[in-house]
């Protein structure tokens, strides 16, 4: 029988929220890994992503609060 290797372990990462800069929606979730990201600059994570309110490409910034 064939043997794999086992998977990456997530357990550095941590759930955050996406919410949009320009009109303050929620509009994603994603998981960010918290050593990594702790590391550069203000260790805030910030996206360009579609904002369906907004019906536009907007900036997205990290949020610890999910709704």
């Amino acid at each position: 029988m064939l043997e794999y290797p086992h998977m990456a372990k997530k357990g550095a990462r941590e759930i955050v929220a996406l919410i949009c800069s320009v009109c303050k929606n929620q509009n994603y979730t994603t998981d960010r890994n918290k050593v990594n990201m702790d590391t550069k600059g203000k260790g805030k994570l910030q996206l360009n992503k579609y904002c369906k309110f907004c019906k536009k490409v907007q900036p997205h910034k990290e949020s610890s609060k999910l709704k």
